[in-house]
């Protein structure tokens, strides 16, 4: 440190790199022994980054990277929809159902970018920006999922009637893309979603958390 910087500033930018490199987020006790600061120290600087949506805590007190850090850069949303669609359309295309990457937006499921397929007669109108819990819908509970065992294998989630009546999603969370979590996934109008659609999902979660590394 030198008399030109700040310190507070200099902690609260090592707190978001340490949330950033990790993929699970940190308790107020792991941050202040990284830091080497006290916890009253981690409390205060979590509080100011989660007014500016920089960080976010979830019920269990860990708190990991916000989407605030998404819209520091305005072309950051718009990279991370471009990285993403190319496997969406081809998700889209193969499984002639609605393509969606969602993002942990706070206790919500955000729907950043959506593909709808081209050659299908009708299909689930489904739209960038729609928002739901995170414990509804396949889009949230694929994530949920990772949560639980974020080392594992990923693996995908099916639901039926939780977000529209009728319709039928199948997810998989993204792996190894570290200070986002997400999923990739599909929504169709069925009773039930087809045996090769589950596996198909987590082939493209994987190709587009390749593409965001």
């Amino acid at each position: 440190m030198t008399a030109e910087t700040s310190q507070t500033l200099d902690r609260g930018l090592r707190v978001l790199k340490l949330l950033a490199d990790t993929d699970h987020g940190l308790t107020v006790t792991e941050l202040s022994n990284k830091l080497g600061v006290n916890r009253t120290v981690v409390y205060r600087l979590l509080a100011t980054l989660e007014q500016h949506a920089l960080v976010r805590r979830d019920l269990g007190g860990r708190a990991r990277v916000g989407l605030g850090v998404l819209r520091l850069g305005r072309q950051v949303h718009p990279l991370v929809r471009e990285a993403a669609l190319p496997a969406l359309r081809s998700l889209a295309e193969d499984i002639g159902a609605t393509a969606h990457l969602t993002l942990v937006d706070g206790t919500e499921a955000l729907a950043v970018a959506v593909v709808e397929p081209t050659w299908t007669d009708y299909h689930v109108a489904y739209r960038a920006g729609f928002r739901h819990p995170l414990d509804r819908g396949a889009a949230g509970r694929a994530i949920l999922a990772a949560r639980q065992a974020p080392l594992s294998e990923p693996g995908y989630t099916l639901t039926h009637g939780e977000l529209e009546a009728g319709a039928s999603g199948a997810a998989a969370a993204l792996i190894g893309v570290t200070g986002v979590e997400g999923s990739v996934g599909v929504v169709m109008l069925a009773d039930s979603v087809p045996e090769r659609v589950g596996p198909r999902v987590v082939d493209a979660a994987r190709e587009v958390a390749e593409a965001l590394r």
